[in-house]
């Protein structure tokens, strides 16, 4: 996570009382899923290619030639999967047979995203905390959980809720803290191309609402 002393930092910290349930939900039609995924990459693959045509490439080079088919397929395979409830990880729980009743933290989960105002990479880190009750998590699927809500179009505020919910279901438990620090390509790129600065989302529940305790998980975070 960045240092605030050195970077520009933007932070919004989201309450769960401030939001109902059906705000977080990525905006989809009803008939999103009605065409498969070989005819979607078909579909966006000639729509890309007017893109590029349109643009003035010529699409007979060699190098351009099956770049529209790339594109397609990083769409729906790739960048924009999470969009698909079929490709949700299945959680993997364990009893929790050694009655460990700490905070867990699993930090610097790598997360790229695409911010849905622009469609250009949003690139950080998660964190995530939780005190286990009858159930332990497998380690490897809060990462899995955190790419899935983070492969599609998105806005951090909300990737940080969806994250905070899933686990919160998962787990049977409100004991539960997510903080993403990420950079957003349409913040550096684009626009104003300021390259120093980073939005910081957090998203505290149960036990975490209590300060010493929420000090304690940032202290995980902060001291690498």
């Amino acid at each position: 996570m960045r240092d605030p002393g050195t970077a520009n930092i933007k932070e919004f910290q989201i309450e769960e009382s401030d939001h109902n349930i059906y705000s977080i939900e990525t905006p989809l039609r009803n008939d999103a899923f009605k065409l498969d995924d070989d005819i979607k990459i078909e579909l966006i693959q000639h729509k890309f290619r007017d893109i590029m045509e349109i643009l003035g490439l010529d699409l007979g080079d060699e190098s351009l030639r099956d770049t529209p088919k790339r594109v397609a397929k990083m769409y729906v395979k790739e960048t924009f999967s999470g969009l698909n409830p079929d490709n949700k990880p299945q959680p993997t729980l364990f009893t929790n047979k050694f009655n460990f009743n700490e905070m867990l933290v699993e930090r610097d989960i790598t997360i790229y995203s695409y911010c849905e105002h622009h469609f250009v990479p949003i690139i950080g880190k998660a964190h995530i905390a939780y005190f286990p009750k009858d159930n332990v998590i497998g380690l490897s699927k809060l990462n899995r959980i955190a790419q899935y809500y983070a492969k599609r179009p998105q806005v951090q505020e909300r990737l940080t809720i969806q994250i905070a919910n899933e686990l919160k279901e998962t787990l049977q438990t409100d004991d539960v803290a997510v903080v993403i620090d990420a950079n957003h390509l349409c913040v550096a790129s684009r626009g104003v191309t300021d390259v120093n600065s980073s939005t910081v989302t957090s998203s505290y529940s149960g036990k975490f609402l209590n300060s010493d305790v929420k000090k304690e998980f940032l202290s995980y975070v902060h001291n690498k």
